[in-house]
């Protein structure tokens, strides 16, 4: 559950700052954010709670919204090329990398980034790691993912869509960078 959350939230999340963002996305981004920051931490709190759930899944259906009409971002496509070549969660990866994809594009897009921690109550960054904890999404290592492999990663991820999308460009020394922030 908290991992397909995540997924969602960081689609809420790069449609208000990816390359090519517009107010229609901005629209489903926010209200998938409001919903998935408030009722993910309920659903994990009473899972059998279907008034939650549904209201969960709206957010998840924002999200898909907001999605089909923008573009991934670069937490995305961390989150594509690990989870290509470890065969994790995309939903876990998406947890850990969505933080450390904020930040970098932080300098770029603060209107946007403070639109989503609005949306989420409070700050960005805290509040999607604080979500991401409620399933144990913290660190890279702790799913699985080796360190030693980050540098061709880092290669790999900076020939995604999601990466040429991003506001800020980032190198494959800076890709590398984020990916040992998480680990």
């Amino acid at each position: 559950t908290v991992g397909t959350a995540m997924n969602a939230l960081a689609h809420c999340a790069e449609a208000l700052y990816v390359q090519g963002h517009n107010p229609e996305a901005d629209e489903h981004a926010l209200a998938g954010a409001r919903l998935i920051g408030r009722h993910l931490p309920r659903v994990v709190g009473a899972p059998d709670d279907l008034a939650e759930r549904t209201r969960l899944l709206e957010g998840a259906m924002h999200a898909g919204m907001a999605l089909g009409k923008s573009m991934l971002a670069l937490g995305h496509a961390m989150a594509q090329a690990l989870g290509g070549r470890y065969g994790l969660p995309h939903g876990a990866l998406n947890a850990i990398c969505l933080p450390a994809a904020i930040r970098f594009n932080l300098e770029v897009a603060p209107e946007a980034i403070s639109r989503l921690g609005e949306a989420l109550g409070g700050d960005a960054v805290t509040r999607v790691e604080e979500l991401a904890r409620l399933g144990g999404f913290e660190r890279l290592h702790d799913v699985g993912v080796p360190q030693e492999g980050l540098g061709e990663v880092s290669l790999a991820v900076a020939k995604r869509p999601g990466a040429k999308a991003n506001p800020r460009p980032a190198t494959p020394g800076e890709i590398e960078q984020l990916l040992r922030s998480v680990w």
